[in-house]
């Protein structure tokens, strides 16, 4: 019924408003739009976004929602390069007052059990454990999960959400490896396992994961392409 109902989400539409960009760091942009009253969404989960102020030939793409509900607004954080697509350059040039529209939200990449939980970020993947850990503050949860954040060019954005969440800001595939061992050992088949990143990054985990003779059921991926 879970399945069911976070699939039929999808035919949700809403109109976002956009309030401002935000630059995390060199290449990595957040925007900020308003959040519909009725609006709202499991952290870790994930939009179809519509560009509607100009038009370009690929207007939707999905993006995870990197902000609760709580907070008011819905957050896409995205990395931005030298020669973005239509859609980013489209993003790029919102202004305050303009609109998007969103469809659903979709997805089952979010917590639904209470064992020890270890979240593995490569680069842009970040985006859905900031969700995730936003909303586990102050649970009991919380002192139950790592977050192992991986960024080769050591840009780690949020710092300042990860407070008080055990993180490791890792450079190195080797040293990321390492942490997943000890984070396996200790907790043994009792642990849960998120993976978010590009493909590449996702596969090399997973099939780490699986080699530790961790179970399929016990490890979530959220793959980021373009």
């Amino acid at each position: 019924m879970s399945f069911l109902k976070d699939t039929l989400s999808i035919f949700k539409k809403s109109e976002l408003v956009f309030i401002e960009k935000v630059k995390e760091s060199q290449r990595v942009y957040s925007f900020l739009f308003k959040k519909d009253q009725d609006l709202t969404w499991k952290p870790g989960q994930h939009g179809l976004f519509t560009i509607t102020h100009k038009k370009i030939k690929n207007h939707t793409k999905p993006f995870t929602v990197s902000s609760i509900p709580s907070e008011g607004v819905v957050r896409l954080t995205t990395t931005i390069g030298e020669n973005p697509s239509d859609f980013k350059q489209a993003l790029l040039e919102l202004e305050p007052g303009m609109k998007i529209n969103m469809s659903g939200p979709v997805g089952s990449f979010y917590l639904k059990e209470k064992s020890p939980a270890l979240f593995i970020a490569a680069d842009i993947g970040i985006t859905p454990f900031r969700a995730i850990i936003k909303q586990i503050e102050g649970e009991n949860i919380g002192k139950q999960v790592k977050l192992l954040y991986f960024d080769s060019e050591n840009m780690h954005i949020y710092k300042v959400d990860f407070k008080n969440v055990d993180v490791d800001f890792i450079t190195t595939k080797e040293q990321l490896l390492q942490e997943i061992n000890i984070f396996k050992e200790k907790h043994k088949e009792k642990g849960q396992y998120f993976v978010a990143g590009s493909k590449d990054a996702v596969n090399m985990v997973v099939e780490h994961l699986k080699s530790s003779n961790i179970a399929k059921r016990a490890i979530k991926k959220d793959v980021f392409v373009g």
